[in-house]
């Protein structure tokens, strides 16, 4: 993350004994970041995907200004993975709803000559793995929100969690194992 990162702890205390140009400067240093991070989960979702990076960005941030009791720039970031995640969750089961087509097989254009070669991540049994695992696990849990939905690296992770990178590395693969497995499962 850029040196201007580290100011986020301070601009987080600002906004939260009320001073509101805080909140405009703290979206001037994240927006970038969160807008890259955003372009790379929606890159990950199914062919069809309504929702712009733009638009998940602001939605996220909306409701990160809604609740401003953060204690640091991990917290942020935590409350930021979480954000995404719910949006994206809401937009998924939205669109499964039977009055929004939910029941009809849903076909990009865009994509219809080029194969998707991975295989694509059902978010709704990603959410519901991942509460499981928030129940189990809390720390693991957060580092998969703040790897997977915000896109940190393991250093940033540690960092923003206040543990080691090898704790950090330790937490990411027992979480991708346990969620493959659970994952796995709902396949079959």
């Amino acid at each position: 993350m850029t040196g201007s990162m580290g100011n986020v702890t301070t601009i987080l205390s600002q906004i939260e004994s009320g001073d509101l140009s805080a909140t405009d400067q703290l979206l001037a240093i994240v927006y970038d970041e969160l807008r890259k991070l955003a372009q790379h989960k929606l890159a990950q979702e199914t062919p069809g995907q309504t929702l712009q990076p733009t638009a998940l960005v602001h939605e996220a941030f909306l409701r990160l200004i809604g609740s401003s009791d953060w204690n640091s720039r991990g917290h942020f970031f935590g409350a930021a993975a979480e954000a995404m995640r719910r949006i994206l969750i809401e937009n998924a089961r939205r669109k499964k709803a039977i009055r929004h087509g939910g029941d009809k097989n849903r076909i990009d254009f865009e994509t219809i000559e080029i194969s998707q070669g991975s295989r694509s991540i059902d978010l709704l049994s990603l959410d519901e793995a991942l509460d499981q695992l928030s129940e189990e696990e809390p720390q693991v849990a957060e580092v998969v929100k703040l790897r997977y939905f915000v896109g940190l690296t393991i250093d940033e992770t540690a960092s923003s969690l206040d543990i080691s990178v090898r704790t950090a590395n330790r937490h990411w693969a027992y979480a991708k194992a346990w969620l493959f497995e659970r994952l796995s499962n709902d396949d079959s």
